[in-house]
C-alpha cells in the first residue's frame, strides 16, 4: 500500500467569484431619484423666494433668485442619490458614478470642451440658429448676472449636469442599448432639461443634445465623469466669454 494513499484529497479550486455587473443600480433606482430631483427643485426654488420676499430683494435680479434655487436643488437631490448608494448598496457616491481622476490631461479635456464650443456655434451658423427673445438672454442681461451665471455655468453647473446625466443615467442606457445609443439618449433628456431656457427652438435643442453626446463620448472614452465635468466646464466658459463679448445669443445651453 503506498503511503500517499490515506492523503486527504487535494481540495477542488476555487473559482474566482463573477465579476459585479456595472452599473449595480436598477432602473428602478432612476426612477426614485427622478421622482425626487423634480420636487426638490420646485421645493428649493419656493424657498429661495421667500427668503428673496423675507429680505426685501424679489425681482431685483433674475439671476440671484434662479441660480441658488437650483444648486439647493440639485444638493437635496444628490444628498438623496448618496443615501441611496449608501444604504442600498453599500457603496461611496463619487467612486461609484465614475468620479475619477482620467488617465489624460485635465487640460486636454478642457481643450476638447473650448474645440467643442467653436464647433457647437459652427453648427448653430450652419443651421441657422435664430437670434429669438429666451429666457436665457434676459438672465444675462445686466453684468452682475452674466457674472454669476458664468460662474455657475463653469463650476457646479457642470459638477451637477454630469453626476446625473453621464454619472449615473448614461451607465445604465449604455449597458442597455450600447455605447452608441445610450451616449445620445442620455443627451436627450440633459437637452429637454434645458428646453425652456431657449423657447423650446428646435434648433437650440439639437446642438445642445450635440454637446450632450459629445460629453458622454468623454465620459465613456475616458471612464470618469469627472472628465467630462471638466469638458463641459470649459465649454460653458468658452460661450460666456464669447456672449460677454460680443452680446450674440448663444447658440447653445451653458
Amino acid at each position: 500500500m503506498s503511503e500517499f494513499d490515506d492523503a486527504a484529497p487535494a481540495p477542488a479550486p476555487v473559482e474566482p467569484p463573477p465579476p459585479e455587473r456595472y452599473p449595480f443600480w436598477s432602473y428602478s433606482d432612476l426612477v426614485v431619484f427622478v421622482l425626487f430631483a423634480l420636487p426638490s427643485l420646485v421645493v428649493a426654488m419656493l424657498i429661495v423666494r421667500a427668503v428673496h420676499m423675507a429680505l426685501g430683494t424679489i425681482g431685483r435680479n433674475k439671476a440671484l433668485e434662479l441660480l441658488p434655487g437650483q444648486i439647493l436643488g440639485f444638493a437635496i437631490s444628490f444628498l438623496l442619490l448618496w443615501l441611496l448608494l449608501k444604504m442600498k448598496y453599500d457603496r461611496p457616491f463619487w467612486v461609484s458614478l465614475g468620479w475619477v481622476r482620467p488617465g489624460e490631461s485635465l487640460v486636454q479635456r478642457a481643450a476638447a470642451g473650448v474645440a467643442l464650443a467653436f464647433g457647437i456655434a459652427l453648427a448653430g451658423a450652419l443651421l441657422r440658429t435664430p437670434d429669438i427673445d429666451m429666457p436665457m438672454k434676459e438672465l444675462m442681461k445686466d453684468n452682475l448676472s452674466l457674472v454669476l451665471v458664468g460662474i455657475s455655468a463653469a463650476t457646479l453647473g457642470p459638477v451637477f449636469e454630469e453626476l446625473a446625466f453621464r454619472g449615473f443615467l448614461m451607465p445604465l442606457l449604455v449597458r442597455s442599448l450600447g455605447a452608441v445609443l445610450g451616449i445620445v439618449m442620455s443627451a436627450l433628456p440633459f437637452a429637454l432639461l434645458h428646453g425652456p431656457q431657449y423657447s423650446w427652438s428646435w434648433r437650440h435643442i439639437l446642438l445642445i443634445t450635440l454637446a450632450g453626446s459629445a460629453f458622454g463620448w468623454m465620459r465613456h472614452r475616458s471612464g470618469s465623469t469627472a472628465a467630462a465635468a471638466v469638458m463641459h466646464a470649459a465649454y460653458n466658459a468658452t460661450l460666456v466669454v464669447a456672449f460677454a463679448i460680443h452680446g450674440e445669443d448663444p447658440p447653445a445651453k451653458w
